[in-house]
């Protein structure tokens, strides 16, 4: 019986399973049914990208290259950010029905290249652009191919962005080295022709069910050091997000930036959009003295050399795991 066969085997009559955490996070939430609440049943227009990422989810959360636990409690992704962008990619980007000339459509460069049954070991790729993302190219020229029904799709490769291999191909993979023990490694290789900077954040977050309903327990995200997060929710339990090495650490509430959206007296700062205004305006908004949270990051900048590779490990495990096996050895 090979080693993955034994998880599978273990599986079968307990509710403890390898499949505890899994690559359950959405990749859009945005624009969904699922988070529709508008009189005439307009999920595009109602939640649009550009809301996504100031505005709290219900039913669901998104992110790239994400994991879960299975009930969607807590979750991990990777944000990143070239130095170019004019927002933080936190998540994929796409045409809604209206606007693609061939209805909804995602517009971005990704692949699921590994994954075992149990979920013990993910792999996922994604290709960020180093020059600014063409948000706005890829909405006028599909825009402008609707009223051919003949023309094609003006995809994200079409835009020139990825000319001179100028982008980082950025590999997440997790391996487990117990049911609730999983070690993490972001991979981010410049295909380029000359170093070019980029910032990976690492993204623990609780889910919001507490602002729907007031008799809700709302979870806690601690910073207990440089280097380690602790995350402690009444059913999922505690568990701990430690990073290789120490880091700046970042904290805020996953919740809605009512100021941003709405025009709501209420202070922007503190809520789920808080480290794109930190890292992409500067805003002065606490995020890096925050001792406690609903969301958190870790910040890693790095000016990566042509034709070369930087990584981040992490490790997110429940606190009562006993002591693990080295991160680099989890992985091979």
């Amino acid at each position: 019986m090979t080693a993955e066969q034994q998880r599978i085997s273990e599986m079968a009559g307990t509710p403890k399973t390898w499949r505890l955490w899994g690559p359950y996070l959405a990749e859009r939430q945005w624009g969904t049914v699922r988070e529709d609440y508008s009189p005439n049943g307009s999920a595009w227009e109602y939640f649009p990208h550009d809301d996504a990422r100031s505005r709290a989810y219900r039913w669901g959360e998104d992110g790239i290259a994400g994991i879960s636990d299975i009930r969607q409690q807590l979750c991990f992704a990777v944000a990143l950010w070239n130095g170019q962008d004019p927002i933080l990619k936190e998540r994929l980007f796409g045409l809604t029905n209206g606007e693609g000339n061939h209805g909804e459509d995602v517009k971005e460069l990704y692949w699921y290249a590994d994954a075992t049954p149990s979920h013990s070991y993910l792999k996922y790729v994604y290709r960020y652009p180093q020059r600014a993302f063409p948000y706005s190219q890829l909405i006028t020229e599909n825009a402008r191919r609707k009223s051919d029904p003949h023309s094609t799709e003006y995809e994200l490769t079409d835009t020139g962005i990825f000319d001179e291999s100028r982008y980082f191909d950025v590999t997440v993979e997790y391996a487990k080295a117990g049911i609730d023990d999983i070690v993490i490694c972001i991979t981010a290789h410049n295909a380029g022709p000359e170093p070019a900077p980029l910032w990976i954040l690492p993204t623990l977050w609780f889910r919001n069910t507490w602002s729907w309903s007031p008799e809700t327990h709302r979870p806690t995200l601690t910073r207990l050091s440089s280097s380690l997060l602790q995350a402690e929710h009444e059913k999922l339990g505690v568990y701990t997000l430690e990073a290789e090495h120490d880091l700046p650490l970042w904290l805020t509430e996953n919740e809605s930036n009512k100021h941003r959206l709405w025009n709501s007296l209420e202070s922007p700062h503190n809520k789920k959009d808080a480290f794109n205004e930190k890292l992409i305006s500067q805003a002065l908004n606490g995020c890096e003295t925050q001792d406690t949270g609903t969301k958190a990051c870790f910040v890693e900048q790095h000016m990566v050399p042509a034709n070369s590779s930087t990584s981040v490990w992490l490790r997110l495990k429940q606190a009562t795991s006993e002591r693990e096996i080295p991160m680099q050895r989890v992985m091979q």
